[in-house]
């Protein structure tokens, strides 16, 4: 038994003596009235103004009462009560280590507390969790999704569910796996050969006497953009939601990493010979090339690390943000201090703050080309502070970026893991229920057979 402190002010002499006894969960409480009615709309006021006498108003209040004792019995959680009582005298509430937040506020609703006096640190902890178990939601929804491949309705339904389950996840099942490590070697394969394609040794001569790129080559980037098409084509026609699909980055990344082979192929091989000599076809046609690099980034759609590493860069925006902004501003002094110390000197390489820049940048970043260097004594000084800076500043942020990426990684297994739990949750409650009917109907059927007896 606990009983909470008498206020210092009391309202009236007639509430010091009013007191309300509580048992939650078999920790018995003592509350004084006054207090409780600094919240007026909650249930302990309700308790504190209702008459013992009205059976049916205490039973809606409460689980149980015992006339004899004058005490009020609660099945809740008694840490979580200790919490709710803090408003009364507060004005706000801490939920404590070990509570989890979504039941507290379950037990602020049953109490009748309103969230908003919840402390600032604790609703950003509640909205935390608000978003895990969105995303669990969101992750059972997918899960069930693909456990009802052959609940729909036509064929045609179940094709492209098939379809998608087959290009999409690769952990559905085994083609969908070779699909998927097919995609991954063809994306390695278009990648070498992109660079091993630029090797003079392998290029050939053509009509012109200029160099291309060999025709074997070409015919194994064909291939994989062929292949890279299928895919790209496949799971646009079995997407659930096509706008999404479209509207979706990695899809636009793989667009772009298609759309240059065919434009490439439409100028050569459709445009006229005069078109082709013209400078600016040909730069466009070279840009269109390089753009083939984009290719590289469709790793991302089958190695979970590099989307891990993504979604752990976008949450170190401000950490990244105040490098830059710190090396920015360590760039523009030192380059500014390099240029004025170096002057005097006849040789000096620092023709002007702007060309400076470039300097600071490569020391800064503990580079170091050597293509300008300082040659005075005090330059030099500059030069020595300004890479020990570079390396703090570079230094500083690594922490939080590797702290967030390792939290990010450890959450989403969590994630999967609280999701396929769910699932199996509610498969056991469903066969649960299927056998419970089964055995309902058996029962049925027995009465009814010894009935006709």
């Amino acid at each position: 038994m606990w009983t909470v402190p008498k206020p210092r002010y009391r309202s009236d002499a007639s509430a010091e003596e009013e007191e309300v006894t509580v048992n939650i969960g078999g920790v018995r409480v003592v509350l004084f009235g006054d207090v409780l009615m600094r919240y007026p709309e909650s249930r302990l006021a309700e308790l504190a103004t209702c008459s013992t006498q009205n059976s049916e108003l205490i039973s809606s209040l409460c689980d149980d009462f015992d006339p004899s004792r004058n005490e009020f019995y609660f099945d809740r959680d008694p840490d979580a009560f200790k919490c709710i009582v803090d408003v009364y005298y507060f004005d706000e509430i801490h939920i404590k280590n070990g509570i989890c937040p979504i039941c507290f506020v379950k037990e602020m609703e049953f109490w009748k507390i309103d969230q908003s006096v919840l402390d600032e640190c604790c609703k950003s902890y509640l909205s935390e969790k608000e978003e895990e178990l969105t995303e669990i939601a969101n992750k059972v929804k997918v899960i069930l999704e693909d456990m009802d491949v052959d609940r729909c309705v036509t064929r045609t339904q179940r094709c492209q569910r098939f379809m998608w389950r087959l290009m999409e996840k690769p952990d559905s099942s085994l083609p969908a796996r070779i699909v998927a490590i097919a995609s991954f070697l063809s994306i390695l394969v278009s990648a070498v050969v992109m660079c091993v394609s630029t090797i003079p040794e392998l290029q050939v001569t053509n009509v012109e006497g200029k160099q291309v790129e060999n025709p074997t080559l070409e015919g194994i980037e064909t291939a994989c953009m062929l292949w890279f098409t299928a895919e790209f084509a496949l799971r646009l026609a079995s997407s659930p939601n096509k706008l999404r699909f479209v509207l979706s980055f990695m899809n636009i990344i793989d667009f772009m990493a298609i759309m240059p082979f065919y434009v490439v192929l439409s100028l050569t091989c459709l445009g006229t010979s005069s078109m082709m000599e013209l400078v600016n076809v040909q730069q466009a046609v070279q840009a269109l090339r390089i753009m083939r690099i984009a290719r590289i980034f469709k790793l991302a759609r089958h190695s979970s690390g590099l989307q891990t590493l993504t979604y752990a860069l976008k949450r170190s925006l401000k950490e990244l943000g105040l490098l830059l902004m710190y090396m920015g501003v360590g760039i523009f002094v030192f380059s500014a201090l390099a240029y004025t110390m170096e002057q005097s000197h006849p040789e000096t390489l620092f023709r002007s703050i702007p060309q400076s820049f470039w300097w600071a940048i490569i020391t800064m970043t503990t580079v170091g080309y050597g293509d300008i260097y300082p040659k005075t004594t005090l330059g030099k000084c500059n030069a020595a502070v300004s890479f020990l800076c570079g390396v703090i500043a570079i230094a500083l942020p690594i922490h939080p970026i590797i702290n967030n990426f390792v939290v990010f990684y450890n959450k989403q297994k969590v994630l999967e893991t609280a999701a396929k739990h769910e699932v199996e949750l509610m498969e056991l409650k469903s066969s649960r229920e299927g056998q419970k009917v089964k055995k309902q109907q058996e029962q049925i059927v027995f009465y009814t057979g010894k009935k006709g007896l």
